[in-house]
């Protein structure tokens, strides 16, 4: 898996040191020949070329530097010079050299309007003059886009002037030259810019990279989507000069897909994760991505124990927090570890948190070291995550080694290092792939860190040495329970008694705080009241509506979620709360508000058996969700039992429409992926027996 996090570092560093970086187009565009066809096809080449090096939404716009009218070969010398391409220094170099092009028996040329036929050698300009202009200067990543018929005769000439560039720069610098044909192949002037220009919204779309720059393969592979299997000799990219390796990202192409995310990081700078998606979605309460409210509310007596658990009073000890399913244990976390992040509490959004927060509530800024996700990882998988979250690298394990153990050992060796205290927060846990394992061979070794000093018995030293107590560490951890039915009640699944069991036997000191009692229907009102009142709206019928369903989906916040989603798109909430038609539908929960916004999509042209087949295909997703790009379209196709002609016209649409709220994203494999909100919802979703066509439910 790619380094995301660590690409995004060295893009800051490079921006703060005023790294530059450049693009030059080099375009012989009029032969004065009449050929109009030919004169704007360049200009679309050099407008696409402009807008995806130039695009806003990259951290990284390019400086475009286009060259003016080439007619004699002398001009296209001065163009080289005024710039001094072959000095030009910073981060990256791309040039793009566009034109009419011929190909003698052993060299490339590049025609200009001036160029005399039988003269190559004095009145055209031999290709590779312009390519080694550029490799051989001093930018650290360089990449040469040549779109000319017969451009694939250079990949000969690049081998061998390669050879003359020094092994210091080869070895050091990114060297890449791709071309648009083969060696023998002219090229139409207008394919260029139309594929292009399909990968560029792509990109911008189904594609879902998350990284902010693309390596070279996944360019080519972007741009080859679109050509037939008969056109693919024709027109597909070719790499000629490989100056990076397949997988590596590089500088000179930007991701216009591309969105920065908030990256929290605690007190010495560490996480796990890239925080925008999962924790603020989570400690929000919001229903969109896009959504910049903040809608959670109460949960005082459960935030106050959090955080005098996170306070300067306790530098170890464990804190389970659990309840049954969608009760809101992420949240709360969520929550800590947003509001104890020192980057947020620059951000306004943290201000009207804090307005809405006693202030007893909100846990010590930098108090929370790292925090993972174990939603789907193996013990692993979990235990790096645990390593990077303490900014710590994980070391290489052998192949005869248990890389469980090994990593546990790992990360007992950076605790003992530490004469700080350290708090990790570990969501999801009854979600991970390999619970019994994350806790017997992970979690449970850390109890020399947690177990407070007092209950511990001191061990002597082999080396005779006093003993002396480890760091301490607090964790907090996230786990499914169900709930109780009386105090006396032990009518638990043998499945959720056991992680929770599991960990209380683990950590025998270890406190629990739960998520589903009495008052948190107080709190679901209270959240159902901010939702619905969104932007100022439905002031006089928002406590009505709230105090109407906040028992009946109690002590449900997903389906409080999505019940406040739909009241705040009518007109008045509270006459449709009140509705015995509706009241039936949201007394059924999940399932019955599912089925009335598949039936109410109809209306934005989205057909209610697709929506569902996405959304299925979502819930089915192995890992933190599907991708879009051409696994969620033929995940769907499956599930729907026929094809459709444009599937990415529907996956669009349902993300714009009332369902995207039943929808999560994250980030896998440097790629954005997409599943259900809660993993209630997606075993729901992945129970065909279900009718969730029934249009019965719809009001």
């Amino acid at each position: 898996m790619r380094n995301t996090v660590g690409e995004l570092g060295r893009n800051r560093a490079a921006e703060r040191n005023g790294a530059e970086r450049t693009l030059l187009t080099l375009a012989v565009r009029d032969y004065d020949d009449g050929d109009e066809a030919f004169t704007a096809g360049i200009d679309e080449q050099l407008d696409v070329v402009a807008e995806w090096w130039s695009s806003p939404v990259s951290s990284d716009a390019f400086r475009h530097v286009p060259a003016p009218a080439l007619t004699l070969r002398e001009d296209v010398e001065d163009f080289l010079r005024e710039h001094r391409v072959r000095e030009m220094e910073g981060e990256a170099l791309v040039l793009f050299i566009t034109g009419h092009g011929i190909a003698t028996s052993r060299t490339h040329f590049l025609q200009l309007p001036g160029s005399v036929k039988g003269r190559h050698l004095s009145t055209w300009v031999r290709t590779t003059d312009l390519i080694a202009a550029a490799l051989d200067c001093h930018a650290e990543n360089v990449l040469v886009i040549v779109n000319t018929c017969y451009a694939g005769k250079i990949s000969r000439e690049i081998d061998d002037m390669l050879e003359d560039i020094s092994a210091e720069r080869r070895n050091r610098c990114r060297l890449d030259v791709l071309v648009t044909s083969g060696h023998d192949r002219p090229v139409q002037v207008r394919r260029f810019p139309t594929l292009l220009r399909a990968a560029l919204e792509r990109l911008r779309t189904t594609a879902g990279i998350t990284t902010p720059h693309l390596s070279v393969v996944e360019l080519m592979s972007e741009f080859e989507r679109s050509l037939d299997p008969a056109e693919r000799k024709k027109h597909r990219l070719r790499w000629v000069a490989d100056g990076g390796g397949v997988l590596t990202p590089t500088p000179c192409i930007p991701n216009p897909g591309y969105r920065p995310v908030r990256e929290l990081g605690g007190a010495d700078g560490s996480r796990a994760v890239p925080a925008a998606d999962y924790w603020l979605d989570r400690a929000t309460g919001r229903t969109q991505d896009q959504d910049s409210g903040w809608y959670f509310r109460g949960r005082e007596d459960i935030n106050r124990s959090i955080a005098a658990f996170l306070g300067p009073a306790r530098t170890r000890g464990v804190l389970l927090v659990t309840g049954s399913a969608g009760s809101g244990k992420s949240a709360v976390l969520a929550r800590a570890v947003v509001l104890s992040d020192p980057a947020f509490r620059e951000d306004p959004l943290c201000k009207t948190a804090l307005d809405l927060s006693a202030r007893d509530t909100v846990p010590a800024t930098g108090s929370i070291t790292g925090a993972v996700l174990a939603r789907h990882r193996g013990a692993a998988d979990l235990a790096c995550d645990i390593l990077e979250a303490l900014g710590a690298t994980p070391g290489r394990i052998r192949s005869t080694e248990d890389p469980v153990v090994e990593r546990s050992q790992q990360i007992l060796a950076v605790l003992r290092n530490r004469d700080d205290a350290v708090t990790l927060v570990i969501d999801g846990l009854d979600e991970a792939d390999e619970r019994e394992r994350i806790i017997e061979d992970v979690l449970a070794p850390l109890n020399e860190f947690c177990t407070p000093l007092l209950e511990q018995v001191p061990v002597p030293r082999t080396d005779g040495e006093p003993f002396t107590a480890p760091g301490g560490l607090r964790l907090l951890i996230g786990v499914r329970s169900s709930r109780p039915l009386s105090e006396s009640s032990v009518d638990l699944s043998e499945e959720e008694q056991g992680h929770r069991e599991a960990l209380k036997a683990v950590f025998r000191t270890a406190e629990e705080q739960r998520t589903d009692d009495e008052h948190s229907e107080q709190d679901i009102a209270a959240y159902l009241h901010a939702l619905i009142c969104e932007g100022g709206a439905h002031r006089a019928s928002a406590e009505e509506a709230a105090a109407l369903v906040a028992p009946v989906v109690w002590p449900s916040f997903i389906d409080a979620r999505i019940a406040g989603e739909q009241l705040r798109s009518t007109e008045d909430p509270a006459a449709v709360a009140r509705r015995p038609e509706w009241q039936r539908m949201l007394s059924n929960g999940t399932e019955g508000l599912l089925k009335r916004d598949l039936a109410l999509v109809e209306g934005d042209g989205l057909p209610s058996e697709v929506a569902l087949a996405l959304l299925r295909a979502s819930a089915f997703a192995e890992g933190a969700g599907i991708p879009w790009s051409t696994i969620w379209p033929q995940m769907a196709r499956v599930l729907l039992g026929r094809p459709l002609p444009d599937w990415d016209e529907m996956i669009a649409k349902l993300l714009k429409s009332r369902l995207n709220g039943y929808l999560a994203h994250d980030h896998e494999d440097d790629r954005r992926v997409y599943r259900p909100a809660h993993e209630t919802l997606a075993e729901a979703l992945r129970d065909l027996d279900t009718d969730w066509l029934d249009r019965g439910g719809a009001a």
